[in-house]
């Protein structure tokens, strides 16, 4: 069976995707900083699913490294799906410029980085696909984290032009946009538990609609009608609100 490239793989939600690919069957590379800290996981999985599991070291900030990195997997991956995320506090990036530009590398300038090589791949190949995950912060800015919502609309923007770029060649991009969802990053916040996710119904979603060939996902799906509501707010009226 391929191989399945993680980025990102020590978020709550890469843990579920790998678990969920390898039960579909699915070799895995689990990519991520300090990344022998994913043993047990890689463990678990490979008797669990009976799959092959390889950890290998990736820094999204090391740019100059992503193209060799690539090029060392043994197996060049048939789908790459990118969870890597960081959230900051709002008013901690409006105060420290180093927030806000990790905030600015992992969630695009890196993203963007390592996913122009394996568009380049993919292409030449003819095969393939690649699954973003973005979040509905993305689809309007709002003063509560508009510095993450900012990074994550422009990996939005970015994935939607990969996919245009790649349609001819027959590479799905997918991009992903999760409402709230039930992780560390989003530990102690006060969230609606109808409309917060838990990570595995995410990866369960991801995988479903990645096999049917969607190019956009909202889980929980009612996050798509909550944010074309937000997002159809006049703006005189929207930038009076705190919502």
């Amino acid at each position: 069976m391929s191989y399945i490239l993680i980025i990102g793989a020590k978020s709550d939600i890469a843990k579920a995707v790998a678990r969920e690919y390898a039960k579909n069957g699915y070799n895995l590379y689990l990519a991520a900083r300090e990344v022998n800290t994913l043993e047990g996981l890689a463990y678990d999985i490979k008797i669990r699913s009976s799959v092959a599991v390889e950890l290998v070291e990736f820094d999204l900030s090391a740019f100059d490294t992503h193209q060799a990195f690539y090029e060392s997997l043994k197996e060049k991956p048939l789908g790459v799906i990118l969870v890597a995320g960081y959230m900051a506090e709002q008013k901690v990036c409006e105060n420290d410029w180093t927030k806000t530009l990790n905030t600015i590398t992992v969630n695009y300038t890196g993203a963007v980085n390592i996913l122009n090589i394996v568009a380049n791949e993919m292409q030449k190949e003819k095969r393939g696909f690649i699954v973003g995950v973005s979040s509905v912060a993305g689809d309007r800015g709002r003063k509560a984290n508009y510095i993450y919502g900012s990074s994550k609309a422009a990996l939005t923007a970015y994935l939607s032009g990969l996919r245009n770029r790649l349609y001819e060649s027959g590479v799905h991009v997918m991009t992903v946009k999760p409402g709230f969802v039930a992780t560390k990053m989003t530990q102690g916040l006060d969230l609606p538990e109808k409309l917060t996710a838990q990570p595995e119904d995410v990866a369960y979603d991801i995988f479903k609609a990645q096999q049917k060939g969607k190019d956009i996902l909202y889980t929980k799906p009612i996050w798509q009608w909550i944010m074309l509501i937000i997002k159809m707010i006049p703006e005189w009226k929207f930038k009076s609100m705190s919502i």
